[in-house]
This record gives structure tokens, C-alpha cells and sequence, in this order.
């Protein structure tokens, strides 16, 4: 029988360029929190490509899924400015986040996600217009996803473990 720590995850949540540079963190932190996700890391950062083809092509398969060119643009608008990455916890985290986030594809994500909300591009005309698609958060697609993710972008001394109120709630 599954136990309930059994359900606690963790997902790295990547806020990227147009997030930072439209001034709208704090908005979108808000949501996370609101729904009694807990940041268990967090900083900003201005990575090296590098790191990018890591999480991108070596983990996440973008070349595999989409084609050297879109990983292409995705990576010349990923290195546009600075970006937060973040750590949630909370009850099986990874989906809860991807369901507040919504679809990849900006068109196609339904009021009320982040994506829905905030942006709108498709990306048939990001294609066309040779540009990475603004779609303001990275979201862990899955819980091996995110272990993987998080290693990659924090050392362990960089995430923290408290208690929080919420999880009175919550968990």
C-alpha cells in the first residue's frame, strides 16, 4: 500500500525570459503558491548553451520531438535574459504544475493555465517568423523528468526542506 510521503514530488518550474523581461514573476509564483505548491529552491540565473542542450536535448529530446531547428530557436530565445528556476514540492507536484501551466503551445492552452492567460503565440507562426515560441514557463514533464532536471539546474545544498502552512492543508 502506497504511503503518503509516496506522493510528495518535486518539479523544476522555469520561469523563462519573457516571464522576467513582462515584469509578471510575482504572478505567476502566485499561482503555484496559491494552490499550496511549497518553493523549496529558487534563484535567477542567465545560463550558458550548454546547460540548455542538457536539459533540452539530453533530457528532454526537443531535437527527437521537434527537429534541430526548433530546438535551435528555443535556445536563442532561452539566452534573450535571465530566468528564475524553482523547485515545488507538494502533492504529486509534477502533473498539479503542468495542469496550472498548460499545453506547450500557447494556442492551444485554455483560459485559467498560465499559458492561456499570458500568451497566445502558435507555433506555426514562430516557425514562420524563425523564433523560439514565448511561452513563459518550463514545467518537469514527469516525475523522472524532474529528478533528472533538478540536478541539472540545482546542487543539493540549494534546495531546502521546512514545513510550511500550508501543507496543514494540503497534505
Amino acid at each position: 500500500m502506497a504511503k503518503s510521503q509516496d506522493f510528495i514530488q518535486r518539479s523544476l518550474v522555469v520561469l523563462k525570459p519573457d516571464t522576467v523581461q513582462r515584469g509578471i514573476i510575482g504572478e505567476i509564483i502566485q499561482r503555484f503558491e496559491r494552490v499550496g505548491l511549497k518553493i523549496v529552491g529558487m534563484k535567477m540565473v542567465m545560463p550558458e548553451e550548454k546547460l540548455y542542450r542538457a536539459h533540452y536535448e539530453d533530457i528532454g529530446q526537443m531535437i527527437t520531438r521537434r527537429g534541430e531547428q526548433a530546438f535551435r530557436y528555443n535556445v536563442e530565445y532561452m539566452m534573450t535574459g535571465p530566468v528564475i528556476a524553482m523547485v515545488l514540492e507538494g502533492v504529486e507536484a509534477v502533473p498539479l504544475v503542468r495542469k496550472i501551466v498548460g499545453p506547450t503551445e500557447p494556442k492551444s492552452a485554455e483560459m485559467g493555465t498560465i499559458r492561456g492567460d499570458y500568451s497566445h503565440m502558435s507555433f506555426g507562426y514562430s516557425d514562420a517568423k524563425g523564433v523560439g515560441v514565448p511561452n513563459l514557463v518550463h514545467a518537469s514533464g514527469n516525475a523522472e523528468e524532474a529528478k533528472k532536471e533538478i540536478d541539472l539546474w540545482f546542487n543539493a545544498n540549494e534546495l531546502y526542506d521546512y514545513s510550511d502552512l500550508n501543507e496543514k492543508f494540503t497534505r
